[in-house]
């Protein structure tokens, strides 16, 4: 079984509002535009943490027939697991398998990540594979201050259960930026630096 799911995005966008955020992707879906971007998945997009950690997309690859878009997740400069993401055409996101230590861990059923854009208050999926199961749900929006910035991101709450185990942890996502910061259950927070 692969390891337990690690993922966070980010690129640079100015902080929007949160009525005017949530007011522009619902005009904008309503209209049937795509959200190529809504999701951050360029080569070369790195995110770096205040817990150390620098974050690292890599090319599109095909792993079993599936394209998939590797992100790394560094400390040091070096890698230590790398999630294989694919991006598909209704603008889901998808976790097909993980890399630990040159081994890869693909799973049986891909896990959903995000649903296709936009994400909205009271929103939910959840999925699973083996004996994992990890359910989301978009809690609202909050305004995260970050190395500087301002940012008003949507607060999704995730609870993955493997082997008896359950992990809860909050992510704050920026649409087109990524993860600006992410909690635990205990409290601990990781903060985007840059």
């Amino acid at each position: 079984m692969p390891a337990e799911p690690t993922f966070m995005f980010r690129r640079r966008l100015p902080a929007l509002g949160a009525v005017l955020l949530l007011g522009n992707l619902a005009g904008a879906a309503a209209q049937g535009r795509a959200y190529p971007e809504y999701y951050p998945h360029k080569s070369g997009t790195h995110w770096t943490y205040s817990n150390g950690e620098t974050q690292v997309v890599g090319p599109a690859v095909t792993h079993r027939g599936v394209r998939v878009v590797p992100v790394s997740h560094q400390f040091g400069g070096k890698t230590f697991t790398q999630d294989l993401l694919e991006y598909r055409a209704d603008g889901s996101v998808w976790l097909r398998g993980v890399n630990t230590g040159g081994r890869l861990g693909w799973y049986a059923a891909p896990l959903n990540i995000y649903p296709p854009a936009p994400l909205t208050p009271g929103q939910r999926w959840t999925s699973a594979s083996g004996n994992m199961t990890v359910s989301s749900a978009v809690t609202g929006v909050a305004t995260i201050e970050t190395s500087g910035r301002r940012y008003n991101a949507l607060s999704i709450r995730t609870e993955t259960s493997a082997g008896g185990r359950v992990s809860v942890q909050t992510a704050y996502f920026v649409p087109g930026l990524g993860v600006v910061r992410f909690e635990t259950a205990d409290g601990s927070r990781v903060n985007l630096l840059r």
